[in-house]
């Protein structure tokens, strides 16, 4: 296969499947949701048939535990695929929305209209959901897509792209607009991040390597995320129960998600309440915990914490520990080690929480909550195309209204300029 070639004219395609897509009525973009759906639910049986070809290919090959657990498939995981789908389509179409109208001293009324970004690239590895996600929002934002999964979750990615092209042909929509690259080679994502003629945006979703170097190469724009650094802060006014249930779950209900703290921060008051119940919990989950000095105090059997430690994204059962003196402390050191993506405190006193949620530079900051909410399902988006730690076009989870654009309108009945 010449990969240019190849490439070049899957990009014409998506291009001019783009301009189909723009101009979609909201009752075919969610008929083909729908459909989309009922054929993901319908096969759910072959969807875990190919996903077990490239679990046992993954396994042969030594995938680490993290991506091995981003990789399954399993019914809960086709159930919630199927269900995103369908809180996609029930969501309101933000294409075509107009507002912020002025009326200018000339006479002209000045607006803003919400259009689709276009051709959207999107990059991932080993999660195969990712493939009906993004699939999902890019159909209802009005853009095509050209997905390019890992070559570890080849097999289930194409299957889940062939009921991606039934549900578009069942709602009369091109099948083009959802294109997934039929190649693991390589040199295909090379092409991909540069063929500015054809590609609007890029969304890497992966390890820190992958989205590194697509960010370093790209010629097309990129919303990324590189690391999940995420804290938990236990105030000295929390209470112990509520923190103690949030700071478990934020670790171990998954270790592999980029939203799983991997640091918990502890005011110096109730380190000694809070911290060995903790322990206990963790222990018996098997989680391996790297203290401060002060933690080590409270927990002996603790390994001692390096300076890389609070720099590392674990995804695994590891989590490092540090005894802070208040909230500044706390505050200094998530925007000093953290990565910008999510951070929780918890505490019963309402203007330290609004201090936290004000100081702390994080794409979402929580009070009272665990940093595993942080997902465009959870959200309530449907689905999310990636997590955006960027500050410019869009950040957080990346759903419907973070792939679409505005443009500017007027409005006039014969106004000229003078």
């Amino acid at each position: 296969m010449d990969i240019k070639l190849y490439m070049q004219d899957v990009g014409r395609r998506a291009r001019a499947a783009s301009r189909a897509m723009a101009k979609a009525d909201t009752a075919a973009k969610n008929k083909a949701l729908v459909a989309i759906a009922d054929a993901v639910e319908r096969e759910a049986e072959a969807l875990k048939a190919a996903n077990a070809r490239d679990m046992e290919q993954a396994r042969t090959d030594g995938l680490e535990a993290a991506l091995l657990d981003r990789l399954q498939l399993t019914d809960k995981t086709i159930a919630t695929m199927a269900e995103g789908l369908r809180q996609i389509a029930a969501l309101p179409d933000p294409i075509g929305n107009m507002g912020d109208f002025k009326y200018r001293p000339t006479g002209i009324q000045v607006g803003k209209m919400r259009v689709p970004l276009g051709v959207i690239g999107i990059i991932y590895e080993a999660r195969p959901n990712v493939t009906a996600d993004a699939a999902g929002l890019c159909i209802k934002s009005g853009n095509a897509t050209i997905l390019r999964g890992g070559r570890e979750a080849f097999h289930c990615n194409q299957a889940i792209a062939a009921l991606v092209k039934e549900g578009l042909a069942v709602a009369g929509l091109p099948e083009s607009a959802v294109q997934i690259i039929e190649t693991p080679d390589r040199a295909a994502v090379g092409e991909l991040i540069t063929m500015t003629e054809f590609v609007d945006v890029i969304v890497p979703r992966g390890g820190k390597g992958l989205i590194a170097r697509i960010a370093a190469d790209a010629r097309v724009p990129v919303i990324k995320h590189l690391d999940g650094i995420c804290h938990v802060y236990i105030d000295d006014e929390a209470d112990p129960e509520k923190a103690i249930r949030i700071a478990d779950n934020a670790k171990t209900q998954r270790y592999a998600p980029c939203n799983t703290m991997e640091t918990l921060l502890v005011h110096e008051n109730v380190a000694d309440v809070v911290l060995p119940p903790l322990a206990a919990i963790y222990r018996e989950k098997g989680v391996e915990l790297r203290g401060c000095a002060a933690t080590r105090d409270i927990l002996p059997d603790a390994i001692p914490a390096t300076e890389e430690d609070w720099r590392t994204e674990y995804l695994a059962p590891i989590l490092s520990i540090k005894v802070v003196a208040d909230l500044d402390a706390a505050i200094d050191h998530i925007n000093t080690y953290g990565s910008h993506h999510t951070d929780a405190i918890v505490t019963e006193n309402y203007t330290k929480a609004r201090r936290f949620l004000r100081e702390v530079d994080s794409s979402s900051v929580m009070v009272n909550a665990s940093t595993r909410f942080a997902d465009g399902f959870e959200y309530g988006l449907g689905a999310e195309i990636g997590i955006s730690t960027d500050k410019i076009h869009a950040r957080g989870p990346v759903g419907l209204e973070g792939l679409t654009s505005e443009k500017w309108i007027v409005l006039g009945d014969g106004e000229i300029r003078t």
